[in-house]
């Protein structure tokens, strides 16, 4: 896993990056398409805040915080190489995820936002890269953490 990390980072932004750039180019903001009606819409929303539209209009705030956090998780990842391949795998996914949201935020002034399944508020590929490495670091710390061998790595 330590030798495919950073490709695996640079995979998820271009995968996050080209389907947010397919739904600005082929879409009008707020316009919803079903793809299983009442359930699983693709539904364009410009997100100007953080998680759940919250703080939004701390533009700054929103891009120095998250800088700050992709620094300290490369840096973490880099200092435990050796750790069960559970926690390169969730940094991976962190950090992929934060870099594809910051991008916007940066370059666009905010988060482009699609997938829409009526329950819950509209999320992107850099959002699922920052709940399955959430997820996956819970399992490393619960499973792994202080267990680790290099016969865990691959």
């Amino acid at each position: 896993m330590s030798k495919i990390r950073y490709l695996l980072i640079v995979a998820i932004v271009l995968l996050d990056q080209i389907t947010k750039f397919s739904v600005r180019g082929l879409m009008y903001i707020g316009e919803s398409i079903p793809v299983i009606e009442d359930i699983f819409h693709i539904t364009y929303v410009q997100n100007r805040g953080a998680a759940f539209s919250l703080f939004s209009g701390s533009g700054v705030m929103l891009i120095i915080i998250p800088i700050a956090a992709l620094l300290l998780a490369i840096w973490y990842m880099e200092k435990h190489k050796g750790e069960h391949w559970t926690l390169t795998l969730s940094l991976c996914l962190i950090i992929s995820g934060g870099l594809g949201n910051l991008i916007d935020r940066v370059f666009m002034g905010f988060v482009t936002d699609m997938f829409d399944f009526r329950i819950w508020p509209v999320f992107n590929v850099a959002d699922i890269a920052v709940c399955l490495g959430a997820g996956f670091l819970i399992l490393y710390t619960l499973a792994f953490y202080g267990k680790t061998s290099e016969a865990n790595n691959i």
